[in-house]
C-alpha cells in the first residue's frame, strides 16, 4: 500500500507551478496583468508569481535569473517566432479574454473556432511566443474536418 501525502500518491506528482522565461519582465507582467485577474503573490526584480487557484500558479522569470536557476540560458526566440510552449485555460466566457487579449496587443495566431476535440478555441501568442489558448467547452460538438 503506497503511503500518501496531502491526497498525491508518493510516486505522483502534483503540477503546482508553471515559470516562463520572459525577455522583459515589465512588459511581460503588464501583459498578464492586463488579461487575467490572477492574485501576484511573489514579486522579486527577477521574478513574480501568480497564484491562479488553490496550488497552482504561474511565474514569470527574467531570461537571465532563470539561466541562473537552470545552468544555461535558454534560446531566444526571435520576434515574430513561437516557443513551443502552449498554454491551455477553459473558461465559460471566452469572448471577455478574447477582448482582453487584443487589448493588450496579443498576436492573434487562429481565431476562435470549433476544434476538432469539441471546443471552441483561440490561439495567441505572449510578448515572448508563448501559446496563449482560449478555450469553451463546444458543448460535445466535434468539428467535421475535411479529407
Amino acid at each position: 500500500m503506497a503511503c500518501c501525502l496531502n491526497g498525491v500518491a508518493e510516486h505522483q506528482a502534483e503540477l503546482s507551478l508553471i515559470i516562463l522565461a520572459v525577455s522583459d519582465l515589465a512588459r511581460s507582467i503588464e501583459f498578464y496583468r492586463g488579461v487575467f485577474d490572477w492574485r501576484q503573490t511573489v514579486e522579486t526584480p527577477f521574478y513574480v508569481e501568480f497564484e491562479l487557484g488553490p496550488g497552482l500558479g504561474v511565474g514569470l522569470y527574467q531570461r537571465e535569473g532563470f539561466a541562473r536557476n537552470v545552468g544555461q540560458m535558454p534560446s531566444p526566440v526571435p520576434t515574430g517566432e513561437l516557443t513551443s510552449t502552449e498554454i491551455y485555460f477553459r473558461t465559460q466566457h471566452p469572448h471577455k479574454l478574447i477582448a482582453k487579449l487584443d487589448q493588450v496587443g496579443a498576436r492573434v495566431l487562429s481565431p476562435i473556432a470549433l476544434r476538432d476535440w469539441g471546443d471552441e478555441a483561440a490561439y495567441f501568442a505572449d510578448p515572448d511566443g508563448n501559446v496563449i489558448v482560449i478555450a469553451s467547452d463546444g458543448g460535445g460538438r466535434i468539428a467535421q474536418t475535411k479529407v
